[in-house]
């Protein structure tokens, strides 16, 4: 079976393809390449309960701006 050209397909039929083929790692890592925002905030894991609070903190701050 040929392999299909995800570079032809927009976000919407990208993500069908995988939500069709959940198996297929390929798709999944072009899909996160090709769509997620660089300048992303990247959180540290919690090392502490303390830590957890302060992660849950910045959650709750950015669900209050909309930015969810």
């Amino acid at each position: 079976m040929n392999e299909p050209s995800f570079d032809s397909m927009n976000k919407q039929e990208l993500r069908q393809y995988m939500l069709n083929h959940r198996n297929d790692k390929e798709v999944f890592e072009y899909y996160l390449d090709k769509f997620t925002n660089p300048n992303n905030p990247v959180y540290p894991a919690p090392d502490s309960l303390a830590d957890m609070s302060y992660i849950q903190k910045i959650f709750k701050q950015r669900e209050s701006r909309g930015n969810s």
